[in-house]
């Protein structure tokens, strides 16, 4: 396995990420029902895990219900004595329980999700605490100040956020930094083959502020896993054939999406690995990528996506996938592009 700074902290994570949103059976209330696993096979996913030296789990309050992902977690780090072990992350920011402050990241909701957080998973610290995803309603300062204090209190070690524009991750740097408070040292969004916006604004905001990215839903929600075919629906079983992803699939359904797939495909079976480890491969050699998050509802699926540390994609194959990928940068990046070949 190896190991990568997060952003420009000195904390050391493993390039491959283990994502918690499936740990622990979910009911119908959750959007993951149907798409996630018992806790036992949980534990053998996170057993495993361990065994390929992964070092790193990210979950959040709102996976599963009243938690349950974190719960999950937390049972299986105390009954291996894991604790130290394991950098655990986690989020806070979308509803946790009803009336007007059950949701949101004023202070109020940063001191209780922190202290849930941390009943749940029977742990004194959380490595990373992340935002979920940016509070339009809540002043940046007072949600920084908030981390903050959760950091000097010692039940916080690092920041991050998630779901963040770029304007207001440049305005939460600049908080941090004019104000002399702990800032956002990782930034976890979507990004993938089929997923590349985050080039246009955040990767090189990241890349000049020492923000490690953590990519999610890096096989873009399992579509660059191999399983699907163009023109034959999601096959049973699969996360896309279930009632609430199914929008995810026909957002995917284009032609732009199955000549990624196809690549991806051609690509492993000239390397003669899985497509899966050639999705995280590239994204393993994207600019300010700290780690990886994948998730897995079996043990075999933590083997394949793990075969990606060993695939070292040439110049040629990176070439054949980003043009494969290629996407309508807009204005005014095109227009800069044209004129330094670059943005």
């Amino acid at each position: 396995m190896e190991y990568r700074r997060l952003g420009t902290s000195g904390l050391k994570v493993s390039s491959l990420c283990l994502g918690a949103m499936t740990f622990g059976q979910a009911d119908e209330k959750s959007f993951m029902h149907n798409a996630s696993a018992d806790e036992a096979t949980s534990f053998a996913i996170m057993d495993r895990a361990r065994e390929l030296g992964i070092n790193f789990i990210d979950t959040a309050d709102v996976y599963g219900q009243d938690g349950l992902s974190e719960r999950v977690t937390g049972r299986w780090l105390k009954e291996r004595n894991a604790r130290n072990d394991v950098i655990v992350a986690t989020k806070m920011r979308f509803r946790m329980w009803d009336g007007p402050n059950g949701a949101g990241s004023s202070r109020y909701r940063v001191m209780r999700c922190v202290e849930d957080s941390l009943r749940r998973m029977q742990t004194d610290r959380i490595e990373l605490l992340q935002l979920h995803m940016q509070d339009t309603d809540v002043e940046e300062e007072e949600t920084i100040r908030a981390l903050d204090d959760v950091v000097r209190q010692g039940k916080v070690l690092y920041l991050g956020c998630s779901n963040y524009t770029a304007y207001r991750l440049t305005e939460s740097l600049f908080v941090s930094k004019a104000q002399h408070l702990e800032r956002f040292v990782a930034l976890q969004a979507q990004y993938s083959l089929v997923v590349r916006d985050l080039e246009r604004e955040h990767q090189p905001l990241c890349e000049r502020h020492g923000v490690g990215i953590l990519p999610w839903s890096p096989l873009a929600g399992g579509l660059l896993s191999g399983k699907y075919e163009r023109g034959t629906g999601a096959p049973a079983g699969t996360r896309f054939a279930t009632p609430r992803w199914q929008s995810n699939y026909a957002r995917f359904d284009n032609d732009r999406a199955w000549r990624i797939v196809e690549t991806v495909k051609k690509v492993a079976s000239e390397r003669g690995t899985s497509p899966s480890s050639v999705a995280l491969a590239w994204l393993l050699g994207r600019r300010a990528v700290s780690s990886v998050i994948f998730g897995a509802r079996t043990v075999a699926q933590v083997d394949d996506n793990a075969k990606a540390i060993d695939v070292k994609l040439t110049d040629a194959e990176i070439k054949t996938l980003d043009e494969a990928s290629s996407f309508e940068l807009g204005y005014p990046y095109d227009f800069i592009q044209r004129i330094q070949n670059r943005w």
